[in-house]
């Protein structure tokens, strides 16, 4: 059942809605010093001299000491005044500036380098001031490094208005810089961090002693002169000691009113200016604790109206945070919003409903809740699987075939089911897809190479790529996003998008988890270098095995290789045409090394610069599918040297390593990850935290387990199944409730409801209906709700479904909850298809087998219960559940079945006409099945009558199209119409 899903767009900070927000991430930008920067820091360094030294230096060679030597006398007053006296008042006041204008620029040099809290502002200063700061910016400029003057990821989601150029520092690092950090640039970055730490730690006692005394402290967040952007995480890093304490400064500040009107309402959105009230063991820098002593009268009263706003907040947030909460957290994308919703309730036996024991989940897997890309990939391959099950079956016997009936899950394999109906969000690939797909069309049709995208960013169902390099303006409806580097799709626009025929341009995208409400993932083929991933070794593997199923299953791709080391040989299972598994990184390197080299001599051969241009060219559907090496195992040293050489070409050839580590040191590693415990997905230096998307090994499991119960080849001679209810189809039986589903949808037994909820509760007990074995009460609540709903419309519903389908003689309801608080239906409700199985089934298992009579009676019977096909007259935009339903499927080879059952028992006794009457009713509701065309030319070769085979195999022809007709026909028309082919050729 597809996920709850929205278009809608963010609001700006005062809560208009102007526009969809960007909320993509910011690329690591790193300025380019040009020659004009150093002509300019060197004039700002002659300036500087000349003012602070040279000026001292020339009054006291010009000038002099220009005070008197001794202590004047009455007598001086009375002196003349002369020109010299006015030289010396003259060099007094030159003095008096030059001493400000030092203590000026001593002030900005050592907020520059502190890297904490504004600069103070000397009294008096004014203009003094300015000047000071631009020269030092101006010297300093130059000299920073490529890490203090880089914004990191953390600054997802600014808005335009708060990512003007002018604040930015300016120009961009060479292509790659999001994901290739020198090693020389992460040593210096981390020792500065160290020597920050150290920092402050020597000043914890000031800090707690501060804490103590009860003084709130306050910060100011910095411009962006000559420096990298503030971010929450840098703040507590350097106030804190740990970055990761910026959810203590947020939760301490978010929906506060700032100074410029706006509010905090996301960790990585803060802006210049704004105030921060910080926890109370906040230490170092220029914190501000009593304002009234140490900023301007402005500041003070801003910090003054702030600390007011802070009890006014909060108040305001206990009484009304419920509801402000779905606007920051819209359910389109992400987990979070999953873990918000209110905990379904499981109506009980007598009626009741009560809230379970297993949270607001009610015991399914939270990972796949929280994973809608993910579980609509397995959901969908899963499908696929029990087709093809079910056509080999068909393929296999005519009437009594073994595996008629899918084997019904159980255990956590059916908890891992329903979690993947409640999670997977269908509509979100099929936009992803049909966006990507129509981008490469789009560049095709201009001529225009694919650029290279790092990541794609799914933010309240819009779609921001990430390029490595500017690539110029995208073409209609995309539009650039936050810089040159972004291209932006709207959700509105997606939805306009057909299908293409063209080859997916970025099948190497997975998720690696959610950051607020984006979700991120990551073009694994395109990163330059290797991705590692340190921690501990099960939270490894579970984001490991994320990776493989949802790049094995998902449906942006077409055709890939994904090569599994140290585990997953049991993924296999998934997908065994893409999936891989090798034992060990000696046979990784041998494979990869070939492959390389086979891969560099194809792009030379073919003139192609990269993978990327190959599939926008005349063999895109068939090369440079591309190939993902997932090593879940540290390698060894000089294996990982090895995996660096090999994966620093990589990227061009379309091929990706993700390698696991014990020690977070990797050579070659273009981005280190580190999944915690808590399941945080960290990159520190980039600014990254993110929720990372799991499969934990039970969940691993009961996936695995669902793929192989369904494999068409697994134990083909194993025990024939039986349907999962059957219904006693005597006089005695009959049913209190019965529901005609095969056709017209139709319900006996019942009043029909009154007002607009009739059409909600035949759709809830039509989905009863097709599943009794039970359905989860969230399975059922997303099934009638795609978009989501609360508990009491979802209880309401099932109130008014229990009190519509009444109560047994004995009172008991006929809507109940089995051990597992799964919803069923008692066995005197029963539908058209209940009986059509049951008839089935005794007909060839039952009752049928030791009697002619009996078989032709119920094969009979059950053919008369066809009337069309599953809920005909389903009104439009309702039962969208169907999609992951493979009834579809599984009714049309039923009655296939039952028609070639009841065509054999005809012709046993030389009944042709009703064989053929059995094969035609039949093909009303199984027009493709080839079984039911092939019967129905043998029973029509029984009546004797060339002509009217003749006339069925030009039909059947006809049918066929371009395709032709299957070989099994064409071989059996072969042996029953000789000439069939001879009509063929005078027809063409």
């Amino acid at each position: 059942m597809a996920r709850r899903s929205t278009s809608s767009s963010t609001g700006n900070p005062n809560g208009g809605s102007t526009g969809p927000r960007n909320r993509t991430p910011q690329p690591v930008r790193v300025r380019q010093r040009t020659f004009g920067d150093f002509v300019k820091a060197f004039l700002a360094f002659v300036a500087l001299l000349a003012l602070v030294v040279g000026v001292p230096g020339a009054l006291a060679v010009t000038v002099g000491w220009p005070l008197p030597h001794e202590a004047p006398s009455l007598d001086w007053l009375q002196q003349e005044i002369t020109v010299q006296t006015f030289l010396h008042v003259l060099t007094v006041i030159v003095w008096l500036a030059w001493a400000q204008f030092t203590a000026c620029v001593l002030v900005e040099v050592k907020a520059a380098f502190s890297g904490v809290g504004l600069p103070g502002r000397v009294p008096g200063a004014g203009p003094s001031q300015l000047l000071a700061r631009q020269l030092v910016a101006a010297l300093l400029l130059v000299g920073a490094t490529a890490a203090s003057l880089t914004p990191g990821l953390s600054q997802l989601g600014h808005s335009l208005e708060g990512n003007q150029k002018g604040t930015v520092a300016a120009a961009q690092q060479t292509p790659g810089s999001l994901f290739t950090q020198p090693q020389e640039q992460a040593a210096s970055v981390a020792a500065a961090v160290a020597e920050q730490a150290s920092h402050a730690a020597a000043q914890a006692d000031a800090g707690d002693s501060a804490a103590k005394a009860g003084g709130t402290k306050y910060y100011r967040i910095q411009p962006p002169e000559g420096r990298h952007h503030d971010s929450l995480w840098e703040i507590a890093q350097r106030h804190l000691g740990d970055g990761r304490r910026y959810k203590e400064i947020y939760e301490l500040n978010k929906d506060r009113v700032q100074p410029d009107g706006s509010r905090l309402s996301e960790a990585s959105l803060i802006r210049p200016g704004w105030i921060m009230e910080m926890p109370g063991d906040a230490h170092g820098g220029e914190l501000v604790e009593n304002p009234d002593a140490h900023v301007s009268h402005e500041v003070r009263q801003q910090i003054h109206d702030y600390a007011k706003s802070g009890d006014h907040a909060q108040g305001q947030h206990e009484s009304s945070s419920h509801v402000s909460l779905p606007q920051q957290r819209p359910a389109a994308h992400g987990s979070a919003d999953r873990q918000e919703q209110p905990a379904p309730a499981t109506p009980a036996a007598d009626g009741t409903s009560h809230n379970t024991s297993h949270g607001n989940d009610f015991g399914l897997p939270e990972a796949l809740l929280g994973a809608p890309l993910l579980a609509a990939g397995l959901l969908g391959a899963l499908g696929r699987r029990r087709r093809q099950a079910l056509w080999q079956s068909a393929l296999g016997a005519v009437g009594g075939r073994r595996g008629m009936e899918p084997p019904t899950p159980t255990g956590d394999a059916q908890d891992v089911q329903d979690a993947l109906l409640v999670g997977a969000d269908p509509d979100g690939v099929r936009l992803l897809d049909r966006s990507l797909r129509g981008l490469a069309a789009s560049l095709a049709a201009e001529s225009r190479a694919l650029p290279v995208v790092y990541a794609a960013w799914l933010s309240n169902g819009d779609l921001h790529l990430q390029l490595a390099q500017p690539a110029g303006k995208p073409p209609a409806p995309w539009r650039l996003g936050q810089d040159q580097t972004f291209w932006m799709l709207a959700r509105t626009d997606a939805e306009r998008y057909e299908d293409v025929d063209t080859a997916a341009p970025y099948p190497g995208l997975v998720s690696l988890g959610t950051m607020d409400d984006s979700r991120l993932l990551l073009n694994l083929e395109a990163v330059p270098g290797i991705v590692s991933l340190s921690g501990r070794e099960a939270d490894r593997a579970a984001l490991f095995a994320s990776v493989a199923a949802e790049l094995a299953t998902n449906g942006w791709s077409d055709r890939m290789t994904i090569t599994l080391v140290g585990f997953g040989e049991d993924l296999t299972a998934l997908a065994p045409n893409r999936l891989r598994h090798l034992d060990g990184i000696e046979a990784l390197i041998e494979t990869m090394e070939a492959e390389t080299r086979q891969r560099r001599g194809a792009l030379g051969a073919a003139g192609h610069d990269s993978v990327l241009t190959g599939r926008t060219g005349p063999a895109q559907h068939t090369r440079w599918a591309p190939h993902l090496v997932l090593l879940a195992a540290q390698p060894a040293a000089e294996d990982a040297v090895k995996l660096a050489e090999l994966a620093a070409d990589a990227s061009r050839l379309g091929i990706g390593y993700l390698v696991g580590t014990e020690t977070g040191d990797l050579p070659g590693a273009a981005w280190e990850m580190e999944i915690t415990a808590k399941g945080k997905l960290l990159a520190p230096l980039l600014g990254l935290e993110l929720d990372a998307q799991l499969l934990p090994a039970a969940q691993r499991s009961a996936v695995v387990e669902l793929f192989v119960e369904a494999d068409p080849e697994r134990d083909p001679d194993g025990p024939t199944t039986t349907p999962p209810f059957l219904v006693d189809i005597s006089e005695q039986g009959r049913p209190a409730v019965y529901a005609r589903l095969v056709g017209s949808y139709e319900i006996i037994g019942l009043d029909t409801p009154d007002g607009d909820r009739s059409a909600l509760l035949h759709e809830a007990l039509a989905l009863l209906l097709l599943h009794r074995e039970g359905v989860h009460p969230r399975v059922l609540a997303s099934a009638l709700w795609p978009r989501g709903v609360t508990d009491d419309v979802r209880d309401a519903l099932m109130d008014r479904l229990r009190a519509w389908l009444g109560t047994e003689p004995d009172g008991s309801p006929r809507l109940r909850a089995d051990e597992t608080g799964r919803l069923t239906l008692a066995k005197s409700v029963v539908s058209d298809l209940d009986v059509l199985r049951s008839l089935y089934h005794e007909a060839t298992q039952g009752k049928g087998v030791d009697s002619r009579a009996v078989r032709g009676r119920l094969l009979t019977d059950a053919l008369v219960l066809v009337r069309g096909p599953l809920l005909a007259d389903r009104p439009e935009g309702r039962y969208r559940w169907l999609t992951h339903e493979i009834i579809d499927a599984r009714l049309p080879l039923l009655v296939a079945d039952i028609g070639l059952a009841l065509s054999a028992f005809h012709l046993e006794k030389d009944r042709a006409e009703k064989a053929i009457e059995a094969l035609n009713a039949a093909r009303r509701t199984a027009p493709d099945d080839e079984r039911l065309w092939n019967e129905l030319l043998r029973a029509t070769h029984a009546t004797g009558d060339p002509a009217r085979l003749s006339s069925l195999a030009a039909d059947l022809l006809g049918r066929s199209g371009a395709r032709g007709l299957p070989p099994r026909t064409e071989a059996l028309l072969d042996e029953l119409l000789p000439t069939w082919r001879d009509g063929v050729a005078a027809a063409g």
